[in-house]
């Protein structure tokens, strides 16, 4: 495992509002779980591009076991009655040598905070630590959230042969 493996940062939202943004652990799962019960159907939509609250057991090792090294997922939690809460997480994931998809996904309560962001920020940092040199995400053209966010990252609009699906490249190097 890489650095990012023990990735932890303490964050103050543009309200004043702190939160936490750290690596995912094995004992996140169902705290997880929890969120995506927060997340509207057109969150899970944009996110996954279908509505998704359930996952296989292939799936579920997918996204709670990242290498940090080919793939690298940070959640953002946030203090609730001194239990910490995830309200979002981020992942990017190799598709090649040098070059990973990233997604995130922020509950609906705390979106418009500027947590994705956030995560898409220290996702590119790590991304660029690593030696990576390009970075992608696939966007539905209706989530204006996520295209806002990586436009301010330097992502540019590619050529995509998927209707309604703007494919996002930001070059590292």
């Amino acid at each position: 495992m890489s650095d990012a493996a023990n990735f932890i940062r303490r964050e103050t939202l543009c309200d004043g509002r702190l939160i936490e943004i750290r690596a995912l652990r094995p004992d996140d799962e169902l705290d997880m779980l929890a969120a995506l019960e927060e997340t509207s159907a057109q969150s899970l939509q944009r996110r996954f591009f279908v509505t998704k609250r359930h996952f296989s057991e292939r799936e579920r090792a997918f996204f709670m076991e990242p290498d940090f090294r080919s793939h690298v997922a940070l959640v953002a939690c946030t203090d609730d009655a001194g239990r910490s809460t995830i309200i979002g997480g981020g992942r990017y994931v190799m598709s090649e040598p040098g070059r990973a998809e990233t997604a995130f996904v922020v509950i609906d309560a705390w979106q418009g905070c500027g947590i994705g962001g956030l995560l898409t920020g220290r996702l590119i940092a790590i991304a660029r630590e690593a030696g990576l040199t390009e970075l992608t995400a696939e966007v539905l053209s209706d989530n204006a959230a996520m295209l806002r966010v990586c436009k301010k990252f330097g992502f540019t609009p590619a050529t995509t042969c998927e209707p309604g699906v703007i494919h996002m490249t930001l070059k590292l190097t």
